[in-house]
């Protein structure tokens, strides 16, 4: 059996969402339930769609005991061109209801992924990069006629051509990543042991449960706190699990009553971290102007104040209009700074210090109070 996927008629009910909102799932037909949402209203999408795995009966072991594989009547449709109407439908209805600097992630298998890509730059995403999602623990290939199928694609893209405006945290996610640029090769685990779901029988709850660890990663490169992220293939819920811890508002539809609940139950149990671990990592030129004039106009530096630099060798005047003063050259922390190294050019910010009686303390340690506060 193949299931219908039909959208709604134009004149269904819109959906509104109010700020904190922190999980809704909408059970139906994801075209259908999209329809209901405000145009141009979410931050984030994240999908997961039917792979369409085109099985030709069971799988099994070299033993000759069946594979527990994905057989539902939602991964089959009777042709190509069929799956291929029904993720033009999908993206066109993502693309309404996502602002003009939102993203969207869809994730796949060799099935579907190379088809899913080309109607997305039929319908004018810009696809920014495509993430291989490397499994430590995969599934063997159990025939020994292929490779084994260690990997699936993530495709990243913005709705506009062009791709302006999008959210990535690139410094944070550097920084999480020792310094390093993060790549585009992911290695994370499938989920296993007590992340995944059960059904009442013991069994796993739904096929193709994706870790949270994956999520987690997509969802902190690109969304801010308090974003709105969209799920139209909710399953198990893991996106709107993840979405919740992180400070993100969360929308998904699901359309079996029987993930969709689960899916509900496994929400509501997840609390969101604390705001200071959720704060948007600010990058040097995102972060508010301070000058130095500011430090001594609150009082963190007094007029008359010596600074000097980290080992002490070099002392500058602080003067009350916001200059120092190192002899008779008076200048701004960064000219001084770097006549005191005999340099071309230097970070005043980096430089200098305020001797204290607990030790030194760096005059940017001061403007971050400032920054804080603003």
């Amino acid at each position: 059996m193949v299931a219908s996927r039909r959208g709604a008629s134009a004149r269904a009910p819109r959906v509104s969402f109010t700020a904190g909102e922190s999980g809704r799932i909408f059970i139906g037909d994801c075209v259908a339930e999209m329809a209901k949402l405000p145009a141009e209203s979410v931050d984030l999408v994240f999908a997961d769609p039917p792979y369409n795995l085109q099985l030709q009966g069971d799988l099994k072991r070299p033993d000759d005991s069946r594979v527990d594989a994905v057989d539902d009547d939602w991964d089959k449709f009777s042709s190509f061109s069929a799956y291929d109407d029904f993720t033009r439908a999908w993206l066109i209805a993502c693309r309404r209801v996502m602002k003009r600097e939102a993203t969207l992630w869809v994730i796949g298998s060799y099935h579907n992924i190379f088809r899913v890509g080309a109607l997305l730059q039929d319908l004018r995403f810009w696809i920014l990069n495509d993430v291989v999602w490397r499994k430590s623990n995969p599934m063997p290939n159990f025939r020994g006629r292929r490779f084994n199928n260690a990997h699936e694609t993530l495709i990243w893209a913005a709705r506009e051509p062009g791709g302006k405006g999008y959210t990535f945290n690139y410094e944070a996610l550097k920084a999480g990543n020792d310094g390093v640029q993060m790549r585009s090769d992911w290695t994370i685990a499938l989920c296993t042991g007590e992340e995944r779901l059960k059904g009442g029988d013991g069994k796993k709850l739904h096929p193709t449960q994706k870790p949270e660890a994956l999520l987690a990663r997509v969802i902190l490169a690109s969304s801010r706190p308090d974003d709105l992220v969209l799920d139209p293939f909710c399953g198990s819920g893991t996106t709107g699990a993840v979405a919740k811890r992180l400070g993100r508002r969360f929308v998904g539809i699901e359309r079996e009553k029987a993930y969709a609940a689960a899916a509900r139950a496994r929400i509501a149990a997840v609390a969101p971290l604390p705001a200071p671990a959720l704060a948007s990592f600010m990058t040097a030129r995102e972060a508010p102007r301070v000058p130095f004039s500011a430090l001594v106009e609150r009082g963190l530096i007094a007029p008359g104040a010596r600074l000097c630099d980290a080992k002490r060798k070099v002392e500058a005047l602080v003067r009350a209009d916001g200059a120092i003063a190192l002899g008779e050259t008076v200048g701004s922390i960064h000219r001084i700074g770097a006549l005191a190294q005999g340099l071309e050019a230097c970070n005043g910010w980096a430089f200098w210090h305020v001797p204290t009686a607990a030790g030194l303390v760096s005059i940017d340690a001061l403007r971050a109070q400032i920054r804080a506060q603003m």
